[in-house]
């Protein structure tokens, strides 16, 4: 067999040749901006020669600080194409992080959106190793910035060589890429994505029992360009010839809404915190969601009420899946097997609202404290995972020989396997809770308290206790209008769960504190919720 490097520049060049008039479509502060993939392309082609000009080498860092819209994809394909690295930044950051990761990443160039400018000037005298910033506008002028040196985005463009000719001897094994973790705890973590990996992982991404992306799809990534590569959408959807929505800065429920109505969306992808709002704009508005075939949902647990509302009451297919950052994010997807599809509709939705089966390409094991685990859906394990779009350490940190091990990637994530190798997650490793020797999964409880009508979030910590070494505490969000207590609740769970598995406790709070990328943000809870740290025992 030839020996052809796999490389991002040809993806970008396939569609060029052979979907030319399919089209981007973004949504700015001014309108709907529309650009065909010839065009982007010859764009792409005019940003990797001025990254080139302004002394970008082979293998250096250039960083995005951006939203999802047409530059930003045009970046994704121009740094790797010109040899250099996509780092994309998460904007969501705290400010020592975002200095942090500039810094360790070693960045060379920053593209940053003009909104944007303040939270990297908060940080300029911090970075070391940018030597220009280029800002992406709508507006002919720069806006006033402290940063230099400084350039438009759009000038930069206007002279470069829109005939630059993207690197072709390119190794499929270097890096095009790299994103942090959001960093619960600690400084955030690199993952570096190779040309290889990313087009294996766009590959799995057309499969037609994972997300079965293709040419006539219209592809709307609402999760962040910024998060895992907004889990791989936008190169898959290039690749294939897709046309693509972006949701641009500071999107909505609404937005959202009214993006998929107007450009008849097909498959979107986010966490369960962007489906619960647009669940709740659905609710209240009247849009037409017809066109859509799948929402892809990840990030953390989707709730059975939240994919029973999408499917029942919007008839619009719901596809769970699981990845983070060290996966590209693809690992599993929950799709029926053929012979499935026949069984009562609760054990349907019981399955569907499992992580699924692992995705072609990739090997799993579950290790429990015996060894690996049985496939009877009982017995939890550690997950563990590789392949070809896996990371095999971090980015220059010393905490790649805790994660990586032997081959394999430990995951931190505890799940069980039944015996169809349907995985799901119980909970992370450090949200496990341990009570009187047995373990609780926080995950199971959230899921049942938003399967309650009233109830819009849950999120449930593990609270120290005198004699039972941890205990559970609710934490729920209310839904508009509605005024259940904690009387109604416990009635909700009492039949679902064993008595020891209630929470002591359940607090209705306005909203749940959340990570950069939509999970909830447990650490944060347990700060605001110390009082019921003295728990006292029955």
């Amino acid at each position: 067999m030839m020996n052809v490097p796999l490389t991002l520049p040809a993806m970008l060049e396939r569609a060029e040749k052979f979907f030319p008039k399919k089209e981007v479509i973004t949504r700015t502060s001014t309108g709907t901006h529309r650009i065909n993939y010839k065009d982007l392309t010859e764009r792409t082609r005019k940003l990797s020669h001025a990254l080139e000009k302004l002394g970008v080498r082979e293998g250096e860092r250039v960083g995005t600080f951006a939203w999802n819209h047409y530059r930003h994809l045009e970046a994704y394909f121009a740094i790797p194409g010109m040899g250099g690295v996509l780092h994309t930044i998460n904007i969501r950051l705290a400010a020592q992080h975002i200095s942090y990761i500039v810094n360790h990443a070693e960045d060379k160039v920053l593209l940053i959106d003009a909104d944007l400018l303040p939270l990297v000037e908060a940080v300029q005298d911090e970075l070391k190793t940018v030597e220009a910033f280029i800002v992406m506008t709508d507006d002919e002028e720069l806006p006033e910035t402290k940063l230099s040196p400084v350039y438009h985005y759009e000038k930069l463009l206007k002279e470069a060589d829109g005939t630059y000719e993207f690197k072709k001897d390119i190794d499929e094994n270097a890096a095009a890429g790299m994103c942090y973790t959001s960093a619960t705890t600690g400084n955030p973590k690199g993952v570096v994505y190779s040309h290889r990996g990313i087009v294996l992982h766009s590959m799995a991404l057309g499969l037609a029992d994972t997300a079965a992306v293709s040419e006539s799809d219209v592809a709307m990534p609402v999760v962040p360009m910024f998060h895992a590569n907004a889990w791989g959408l936008p190169f898959a959807a290039v690749w294939f010839g897709s046309n693509q929505v972006m949701p641009g800065a500071q999107f909505s429920p609404k937005t959202i809404a009214e993006q998929i109505e107007s450009e008849r969306v097909t498959i979107t992808a986010g966490v369960p915190t962007i489906w619960l709002g647009l669940l709740r704009e659905l609710e209240t508005g009247d849009y037409d969601t017809s066109s859509l075939r799948s929402v892809l949902c990840g990030g953390s647990a989707a709730p059975k009420g939240m994919i029973r509302a999408f499917e029942e009451e919007y008839n619009v297919p719901f596809l769970h899946a699981y990845g983070m950052t060290e996966t590209a994010p693809l690992a599993t997807i929950s799709r029926l097997k053929s012979y499935q599809k026949d069984l009562p509709e609760e054990e349907r939705l019981e399955i569907r609202s499992k992580q699924g089966s692992l995705v072609p390409g990739l090997e799993m094991k579950v290790i429990g404290k015996d060894g690996e685990v049985a496939w009877d859906g009982k017995e939890m394990g550690e997950l563990l995972l590789r392949g070809p779009w896996i990371a095999d350490e971090y980015y220059q940190d010393e905490r790649s020989a805790e994660a990586f091990q032997d081959g394999w990637l430990y995951t931190g994530d505890v799940v069980t396997v039944d015996e169809e190798g349907i995985i799901k997650i119980v909970d992370r490793t450090k949200d496990l809770i341990k009570s009187g020797g047995e373990w609780i999964s926080s995950v199971d409880l959230e899921n049942a308290l938003m399967a309650h009508e009233d109830v819009f979030e849950a999120a449930v910590i593990a609270v120290p206790h005198p004699e039972l070494q941890e205990r559970p505490v609710a934490c729920v969000v209310l839904k508009d209008g509605a005024n259940s207590s904690q009387g109604d609740l416990y009635e909700f769970l009492k039949p679902q769960f064993a008595k020891w598995w209630l929470p002591d406790d359940i607090v209705f709070m306005e909203s749940i504190p959340k990570t950069s990328v939509g999970k909830f943000l447990k650490r944060a809870l347990r700060d605001q919720l110390e009082d019921h740290f003295t728990i006292k025992s029955e």
